[in-house]
């Protein structure tokens, strides 16, 4: 690669090793909650108070990212999330942590990558000539998938036998050597028309939702992203509490590990693709793959390996959904307007993930698994999906499943006339 990709190499590195720790940290939290509780909405809570503070903040964030230093943004929130993570350690250590401390903990780590988010992807634009932007991109997938892959498996070792406190270590230690890399040893480039942004928040925000209003394209595509996280998120709700129902621990990190197994194989296929012929058919394709496939296998089967093969299929396709929609982003909004759309992209492709938690939670605990509890023994609906706790939540994927694919369908035809 270009010799100019060495600072973001580095950059991407050295944050990559902070969000496996950060992301650590996050599947043991979910570990100990459930087991604590018992109860899916009360895990689903978790990321609802991450992304709220992050969707409802985000069309201001990108204002801040385009007017500031990107390093100062990155660090400053940097650091203001490891304090979050350390006073977790702190009331584990006094035996006084409680669902609620870890709420409001997760509010304010969501809203620092609110800020921190939008300021990324703008080092990343200033950091990678044009032509390297795919590729880049799957090297994002890449490092995020393998951070998929060692989470589950990392984090339950560690919790299992040597405590969640171990796991909050490893995460502090992990966010200490991406700090010092950025602060000592990365240099990110300042356009100097940002140094002289000087409109309102608010102004700045009307300004990047305009954008959008005059560009239907992307528009249209995060509005399809918002639908799509929408039932994403409510089988990510749904996930722990039929897994560690139905088995346990263990086999909830193996399908997590095949989920980041397939995203690490997409990415690495996505950095030697060519570039297709239409990268908004691509993203259609790759969406309708994974929603009518996974979300059935984890409905209808009933061992941990159909449930690996369904996270298989499902994931492969989205590095390369991914890669195309970065490059559609990235090659349309200029990087002068970059943080501003990207901030009201945020807010409205992401609305959604707080809602579809909530949402996946309070439809396990309240609606699935009491209708398949009070089913008669031997019915139709407990050959097809089981019996005990966890068959109301496989209830839910085929729900989910049926949904998703109708989602894709909808907008493929509202993008059949699109050319990008």
């Amino acid at each position: 690669m270009n010799k100019n990709l060495k600072a973001y190499i580095f950059l991407w590195l050295t944050q990559s090793l902070s969000t496996l720790g950060s992301a650590m940290t996050g599947y043991a939290l979910v570990l100990w909650l459930y087991q604590s509780s018992g109860s899916a909405l009360q895990t689903a809570l978790l990321t609802v108070c991450t992304y709220s503070p992050y969707v409802i903040m985000s069309i201001f964030a990108g204002s801040l990212a385009d007017r500031f230093n990107k390093k100062k943004v990155l660090l400053i929130c940097d650091l203001l999330a490891a304090v979050g993570t350390a006073a977790v350690l702190i009331l584990i250590k006094t035996d006084s942590l409680l669902p609620w401390h870890l709420y409001l903990i997760n509010a304010f780590g969501g809203l620092m990558n609110t800020v921190q988010q939008p300021a990324g992807e703008i080092a990343a634009t200033l950091l990678v000539p044009p032509e390297y932007y795919q590729k880049t991109s799957g090297m994002r997938s890449f490092s995020q998938s393998l951070t998929t892959i060692l989470n589950p498996v990392l984090a339950t070792a560690l919790f299992a036998f040597a405590g969640i406190e171990w796991v909050i270590t490893v995460d502090l230690v992990t966010f200490g050597v991406a700090f010092i890399s950025l602060m000592f040893f990365i240099k990110i480039p300042e356009k100097p028309a940002e140094k002289t942004e000087t409109a309102p928040l608010l102004s700045s925000a009307k300004e990047g939702l305009c954008w959008l209003g005059k560009n239907p394209l992307i528009l249209k595509l995060i509005m399809f992203l918002a639908a799509i996280n929408l039932v994403a998120s409510v089988y990510d709700a749904a996930m722990p509490a039929m897994v560690l129902s139905k088995e346990n621990e263990t086999a909830l990190g193996a399908v997590n590990a095949f989920v980041g197994a397939a995203s690490l194989l997409g990415s690495v296929l996505v950095t030697a693709l060519p570039a297709p012929k239409s990268r908004v058919r691509a993203i259609c394709l790759s969406l309708l793959i994974s929603m009518s496939t996974e979300n059935f296998l984890l409905a209808f089967g009933r061992t941990p390996a159909l449930w690996c093969i369904g996270a298989v299929l499902g994931w492969l396709p989205i590095p390369y959904m991914n890669a195309n929609m970065d490059v559609i982003f990235r090659s349309t909004i200029p990087a002068e307007m970059q943080g501003r759309v990207y901030s009201c992209r945020n807010t409205l492709q992401f609305f959604t993930i707080p809602l579809g938690f909530f949402l996946g939670g309070l439809l396990v605990d309240n609606v699935f698994e009491p209708f398949m509890a009070i089913q008669a023994e031997g019915s139709i609906l407990h050959e097809i999906f089981g019996m005990g706790k966890g068959s109301g939540a496989a209830l839910l994927f085929a729900v989910i499943g049926v949904t998703g694919v109708i989602v894709c369908l909808i907008f493929g035809w509202l993008l059949r006339k699109e050319k990008a």
